[in-house]
């Protein structure tokens, strides 16, 4: 039955039910539902299967990548759990603004043949949507074009060059496009009916460039990267962290099919104007189940409850995900809340 919810509601066809899906690292809530410890690394694969069929999921999480996509540069590390230690020593290995406005993305990190991407990404999805066939399992992409520069280059060096040589910058940008492109083309190949892009292009309070830095640089992109998706009858879900508010609008009209975001992204504005020809993935906040006792968890839920009730296409999401910090019991909490509050009939 999860699948049909998801499918149904990815398809704008109002299941009974209001569907979900989540990003959970919180070892205890995950013990408590399979049984398995996901930081023990003989048990973390099983636990994150095992979680998705123990909470009944009607979306799975997935974000697939090629082989040898490399992220050159650390951006530091959020601590979720006690004793935890960061190990990650790279170091970026870009000295200033010249070296990323002459960097070539493709020559540096290279395009695997379309077939072996084909392939590839064909056995990642088929084994992840075999795991769960309970759940739609999408394809996805992480890195796309925003995301591909805070990577590479880390905040500074990507800011700076970006607004010192706009041109140039432009440049590196359509070098990560190629990359990425050589990726959609192949998921669309790959199995998939429904496609998560992640791209982080904004920040808590907003877009971190200018509006029209993003119309000229990064959306009309977009708009190439979904065609061949498009061209296949995939299902495209945009997602990023922050709130993109001011830019529902740009992607809709790039071609986006659903959202998916965290509680900063205004769910009223996206349920009034795209409520019954969207997908809308989300907005429960996690400082409410972080802080929160019971009655407000219970009214959060209802706040999105009330706002995605008649909306055919939204599913329950907490932003961003359920971390290591989250008491369990409030996760209990919220689980209950969505099930009662999620009936339609």
């Amino acid at each position: 039955m999860s699948y049909e919810r998801g499918w149904q509601a990815l398809n704008l066809q109002m299941p009974d039910q209001i569907p979900h899906t989540e990003y959970v690292s919180n070892p205890a809530w995950v013990k408590r539902l399979t049984g398995l410890d996901m930081y023990d690394p003989a048990q973390a694969a099983e636990a994150a299967v095992a979680l998705v069929r123990a909470w009944d999921y009607d979306l799975r999480w997935l974000n697939m990548a090629p082989p040898n996509q490399p992220r050159l540069t650390h951006m530091g590390t959020a601590v979720w759990r006690d004793g935890f230690e960061v190990t990650d020593n790279r170091v970026c290995p870009f000295t200033g603004v010249e070296d990323v406005l002459s960097f070539d993305p493709v020559e540096a990190i290279g395009i695997l043949p379309h077939d072996e991407l084909v392939e590839h990404f064909a056995r990642t999805w088929r084994h992840a949507q075999d795991q769960t066939p309970s759940a739609v399992v999408p394809g996805g992409y992480y890195n796309t074009i925003f995301s591909w520069c805070i990577l590479t280059f880390g905040w500074d060096l990507f800011l700076t060059a970006a607004a010192l040589d706009e041109e140039r910058f432009d440049r590196v940008l359509e070098g990560f496009f190629e990359l990425s492109m050589a990726s959609f083309r192949a998921q669309a190949q790959c199995g998939c009916k429904v496609f998560i892009c992640h791209d982080d292009i904004v920040w808590t309070s907003g877009a971190v460039f200018r509006p029209e830095w993003y119309r000229e640089h990064v959306f009309p992109r977009y708009r190439r990267l979904w065609q061949p998706l498009r061209d296949a009858g995939i299902i495209i879900l945009f997602c990023s962290d922050g709130d993109y508010t001011e830019f529902i609008d740009d992607l809709a009209d790039c071609g986006a099919d659903g959202f998916i975001f965290e509680p900063m992204t205004d769910l009223d504005y996206v349920v009034e104007n795209y409520g019954q020809s969207k997908a809308i993935i989300g907005n429960i906040d996690c400082r409410i189940l972080t802080f929160g006792g019971e009655g407000d968890i219970r009214a959060e839920v209802k706040r999105c409850a009330d706002l995605g009730r008649d909306c055919p296409g939204y599913f329950f999401a907490v932003g961003n995900h359920i971390p290591y910090n989250v008491p369990v019991e409030s996760v209990a909490t919220y689980a209950d809340a969505i099930r009662e509050l999620g009936r339609r009939r």
